[in-house]
């Protein structure tokens, strides 16, 4: 028998509460009873959070490992469609990022632009990301984000819970279109 600790990755003396037990048991049945459960046997999550987006909607955001990214993003379309029906809330993954203090020059992947570039890659995984930046005259920013029109029919239901989660990550306004013309 599989122990659900086991998939869990905590530091010591944590303990997971109510909403985050239930998620990871989710996690665990989804292992005993899905097709490529070989593939998720080898993954594992180091938390997960709920936000509040607009509408009423609630937000499952599990983070994953950064060596276990890919691994994670070959069954992430997938799993995102069997933790949505077990769930009943929309599940998407987020990496980790790691935060350190250090004296030395950060190279350019750890930017504060960079990390919010790979937040926005990795919440749109299947589409590939390209982006404008409107400068208002006020000077506020509106981000639009033009996503592959092939993913539309897969994605435009999450359109407006992927700008809620930008706006709480980031802290940015970001608006996704599906554009017919390619940039």
């Amino acid at each position: 028998m599989f122990s659900l600790s086991l998939k869990i990755m905590k530091p010591h003396g944590k303990r997971l509460d109510k909403f985050k037990s239930g998620i990871y048991q989710a996690l665990h049945e989804l292992e005993r009873n899905w097709d490529p459960r070989a593939h998720l046997r080898e993954l594992n999550a180091t938390a997960a959070k709920e936000i509040e987006v607009g509408g009423g909607w609630k937000v499952l955001i599990s983070f994953v490992p950064i060596p276990e990214l890919k691994s994670f993003q070959k069954i992430q379309i997938q799993l995102v469609c069997e933790l949505e029906e077990k769930v009943q809330e929309l599940c998407l993954s987020q990496l980790e990022k790691s935060h350190t203090k250090n004296e030395h020059k950060h190279p350019r992947i750890h930017t504060l632009t960079a990390v919010h570039d790979a937040v926005l890659e990795d919440l749109v995984f299947p589409s590939k990301v390209r982006k404008r930046i409107h400068v208002m005259l006020d000077g506020s920013q509106l981000t639009k984000v033009h996503l592959n029109k092939a993913q539309q029919s897969n994605m435009e239901h999450k359109v407006e819970t992927f700008s809620g989660i930008c706006k709480n990550f980031t802290s940015k306004d970001v608006d996704f279109e599906f554009p017919e013309f390619q940039l």
